[in-house]
C-alpha cells in the first residue's frame, strides 16, 4: 500500500525519524500498532497524528498573536488617550477657576478642535463685516482641522440658511464658556496678551505647556501681538490649542494666504485667488425663506424684464448731510464709464433707435436722496443714446439699526439684489459693497473716497478694481521670518494693496 504523494510528501520526512520510538511516542495507541504494522499503514496513522498535532499548536500560536496584538492596540490607545483626559481635566479646572461650571458631556468635546466664531459685535458692526469675518473664520477652520461654531447672538440663524445639512454651525446655548461675549484687547487669555506676558514663548513653548483655550483678536483694533497670528511659527503653536476664540469683523483671508504652512493647501483649493469669497459665500451663505420672498418679489418686479442691470451702492452714514459732491461723482463715474448714458438738454429728442434698450439701475443706499435725484434726472431728460432707465431704490433705513433684525433682512436682500445685477457701482472701504461683488462676481467700479475728509470728488472719479476679492482692511505689517515690519503687499504675488484702502490688502489674479 502507498500513500498518497501529497501526503506523503509533506508527512514522511518527519515520520521516518519517528517510526523507531513509535511506542514510546504513543503509548495509547493499539496493541496491534505497538507489535509491528505493515511499514505503510504505521507510516499514515503517524502523519495523520502529527497533522492533528501541527493544527492544534497552529491554533495555539495564532491565538497567542491575536493577543499580543490587541494588547499592544489597547496600550497605544491608552497612550494616546490620557495625554487628552488630562488636557480635559485641564479645560475642567481652568473653566472651574473662572467660576464655569462644565459636564463632561461637554467636556468631552475636547477630543476634537474647536475654532468658535464670534463676527465683531452686530451691536456695532453691520451685516458686511458679519459675513465676511464668517467666510474667513470657515475657511481658517477648514485649513487647521477644526469644528466651526458661530456665535448665534449674530443672527445667524435669522438670516440664513443651516450650511452643513443635518447639523448646526450655531453654538449651543448651554456652552460653558458664557463670559466669551465680554472678550476685548484686553482679556488675559487673548494669544497676544500671552505672547506679551510671557504666558506663550512661540519658539518654546510645548504642547503640554499650553493653556486648554486662548482668544484670538483680530478686531480692527488687533494689536502687533495680535497679528502675530499670520505667522508660521504661532500657527504651530495654535495648532496644539484645542480651543480656539477668534473675534473679527474684517475679511483676514488675504492674511491666510501669507501664511506659507497655509499656502500649498490654499493652492489646491483656490488656483483663482481672486475668488476665495465669492466660492466660500456661495456655498455659505443661503437665503432663509423669508428674506428669499423679499429679493424675488423685487427683483421680478423691477429689474427682470430689464436688458441690463446697473447697481450703484452708496455708502453713507446716518449722520451724514446729502453731499451734491457725492451725487455729482456717482454721475461723473457712470456716465464717464458708459455705464449709464449721458442726458439731454430739455426739449431736444433723442435719436431714434430700431429696438429700444432698457436699463434697470438699482440704488441700495440708506437715504432716499440720492435714489430720489437720478431718479428725476432720467425722467426730466431723455438719455442721449435713446435708451430707457428706470431707477430704483428697495429700502432706504435713514440710518444703520444695529442688532434690529428687520433692518439686517432687508440690508441681506439689497446686497443679494445688488450680486444679482450685471454692472457693479460700489463706494469705496464698504463692506456692504464687497459681499456683492463676491456674492455676484462681478469686478466692480469702485468710487474712491475723498482724500482728509474733502468734499470736493476726486479725479479720476472712479476706477475698475483689480479683483472681485474683498480688502483686509486691517492686515499685518510686520515681517515674520525677518521680523521686523515690512510692506505685506509685496510677499506674495497675489496679494496685493487695496485699490480704495491703500493700506489694505486683497487677493488678485495669479501672475501667469
Amino acid at each position: 500500500m502507498r500513500l498518497p504523494m501529497r501526503l506523503a510528501r509533506t508527512c514522511l520526512p518527519r515520520v521516518g525519524t519517528l517510526l523507531p520510538t513509535v511506542s514510546a511516542l504513543h503509548p495509547t495507541a493499539p496493541r496491534n500498532l505497538r507489535q509491528g504494522l505493515p511499514r505503510p499503514l504505521l507510516a499514515r496513522h503517524l502523519c495523520m497524528q502529527i497533522t492533528q498535532l501541527n493544527q492544534t499548536m497552529t491554533l495555539k500560536t495564532m491565538l497567542l498573536t491575536i493577543m499580543m496584538i490587541l494588547m499592544e492596540i489597547l496600550l497605544l490607545f491608552l497612550l494616546l488617550l490620557i495625554p487628552t483626559l488630562m488636557a480635559i481635566l485641564r479645560l475642567i479646572l481652568h473653566l472651574n477657576h473662572h467660576g464655569l461650571a462644565l459636564d463632561f458631556k461637554v467636556a468631552f468635546a475636547n477630543l476634537v478642535h474647536i475654532l468658535m466664531a464670534l463676527f465683531g459685535n452686530s451691536q456695532y458692526q453691520g451685516l458686511g463685516n458679519r459675513i465676511l469675518a464668517a467666510a474667513s473664520a470657515f475657511l481658517y477652520a477648514m485649513l487647521t482641522g477644526r469644528v466651526l461654531l458661530v456665535d448665534p447672538s449674530n443672527e445667524m440663524g435669522q438670516l440664513f440658511c443651516e450650511p452643513f445639512p443635518g447639523t448646526t454651525w450655531l453654538l449651543p446655548p448651554d456652552f460653558p464658556l458664557t463670559s466669551y461675549t465680554n472678550f476685548s484687547i484686553d482679556t488675559a487669555e487673548s494669544y497676544g496678551n500671552m505672547l506679551k506676558n510671557k504666558v506663550i514663548d512661540a519658539a518654546s513653548t510645548t504642547a503640554q505647556q499650553l493653556p486648554p483655550f486662548a482668544y484670538v483678536h483680530l478686531d480692527h483694533d488687533a494689536s502687533v501681538e495680535d497679528k502675530f497670528f499670520f505667522c508660521d511659527e504661532d500657527q504651530r503653536v495654535l495648532r496644539d490649542i484645542r480651543w480656539l476664540v477668534m473675534r473679527t469683523d474684517s475679511y483676514i483671508v488675504p492674511g491666510l494666504f501669507l501664511v506659507t504652512g497655509f499656502q500649498e493647501e490654499l493652492g489646491v483649493l483656490f488656483p483663482e485667488p481672486d475668488a476665495v469669497f465669492h466660492h466660500l459665500g456661495r456655498y455659505l451663505f443661503h437665503t432663509n425663506n423669508n428674506v428669499w420672498g423679499f429679493i424675488t418679489r423685487y427683483y421680478d418686479a423691477y429689474l427682470a424684464t430689464a436688458h441690463q442691470r446697473v447697481a450703484i451702492q452708496v455708502r453713507v452714514f446716518g449722520a451724514d448731510p446729502e453731499s451734491p459732491e457725492l451725487l455729482e461723482q456717482i454721475t461723473t463715474c457712470t456716465q464717464k464709464e458708459n455705464l449709464l448714458p449721458g442726458l439731454l438738454a430739455a426739449g431736444i429728442d433723442p435719436p431714434a433707435v430700431p429696438t429700444k434698450f432698457s436699463k434697470a439701475v438699482l440704488v441700495t443706499s440708506l437715504k432716499s436722496w440720492y435714489y430720489d435725484r437720478l431718479k428725476s434726472m432720467y425722467w426730466e431728460h431723455a438719455a442721449a443714446s435713446g435708451e430707457a432707465v428706470g431707477v430704483h431704490q428697495p429700502s432706504h433705513e435713514k440710518y444703520q439699526q444695529f442688532g434690529a433684525r428687520l433692518h439686517d433682512t432687508k440690508a441681506w436682500a439689497d446686497i443679494y439684489l445688488l450680486s444679482l445685477t450685471d454692472v457693479l457701482v460700489t463706494s469705496g472701504r464698504s463692506t456692504f459693497g464687497y459681499v456683492a461683488q463676491g456674492l455676484g462676481g462681478l469686478t466692480p467700479w469702485v468710487m474712491y473716497k475723498p482724500a482728509n475728509g474733502s468734499v470736493v470728488p476726486p479725479d479720476p472719479p472712479c476706477g475698475r478694481d483689480v479683483s472681485m476679492e474683498p480688502c483686509f482692511h486691517n492686515p499685518p505689517f510686520y515681517g515674520c521670518r525677518i521680523k521686523q515690519g515690512v510692506d505685506t503687499g509685496k510677499i506674495v504675488p497675489h496679494v496685493q494693496r487695496c485699490k480704495d484702502v491703500s493700506w489694505g490688502l486683497k487677493l488678485v489674479p495669479r501672475v501667469p
